[in-house]
């Protein structure tokens, strides 16, 4: 059996599509959806967000405390689900998957260290329109109050971001139960919007019910 095509010491058992060539299994598991760009029809990438979403499931996550009681990350979170629920509003078809994914995107640029690899083969490349959009929106935030505050204040860390990122792809996974291709978290997250319209003059968030 060849040897591993990133590590070139353990035996390779499991093709990659996205790089063209075998891993091993430990290298599979430290690239996928890390550095590299896997495409959605991977067998291995199905199995491993199965398993990751009955482990959410079980453990019934959903937003940090903490997050629910900061009104700085409030109006950031606010500013993730927008491009989302804009995107559920327009196209019927958009799914809870497809939100995970685009918020997995928004992480992974936030996520600098880590670059990304390209794909053996251009054509398969995900373009994640959506992802680009709710990182976008990430980039341009700033907290507002009605008292002037300097920028270094204002602006979000590179920390806030990813710890919002993160809660909101837990929530968005715990209201699935499972179902991602159906649509639980972007339907609660237009009614949410649809609510705060009517609070005017506040930035505060509807937490999932």
């Amino acid at each position: 059996m060849a040897k591993c095509s990133h590590c070139r010491r353990r035996k390779a058992k499991r093709h990659c599509p996205a790089l063209g060539s075998d891993l091993c299994s430990l290298c599979c598991g430290l690239l996928r959806e890390k550095k590299l760009h896997c495409p959605p029809d991977c067998r291995f990438l199905g199995e491993h967000r199965s398993y990751q979403d009955k482990r959410i499931i079980q453990k019934k996550h959903t937003y940090s405390p903490d997050i629910g009681q900061d009104e700085r990350l409030n109006w950031l979170a606010l500013h993730i689900e927008a491009p989302l629920k804009e995107w559920g509003e327009k196209r019927p078809e958009f799914s809870d998957k497809e939100a995970v994914l685009a918020l997995e995107y928004a992480r992974a640029k936030i996520e600098k260290e880590k670059s990304i690899l390209l794909l053996a083969q251009e054509n398969r490349r995900v373009k994640n329109e959506i992802g680009e959009a709710v990182f976008q929106s990430l980039e341009q935030c700033r907290y507002e109050r009605q008292i002037i505050l300097p920028q270094s204040v204002a602006a979000y860390s590179k920390e806030e971001k990813l710890k919002c990122l993160e809660n909101i792809i837990l929530a968005v996974k715990f209201m699935a139960k499972g179902d991602l291709d159906g649509r639980s978290y972007i339907q609660d997250l237009i009614e949410r919007f649809s609510r705060l319209k009517k609070v005017s003059g506040q930035k505060r968030i509807v937490s999932p019910s």
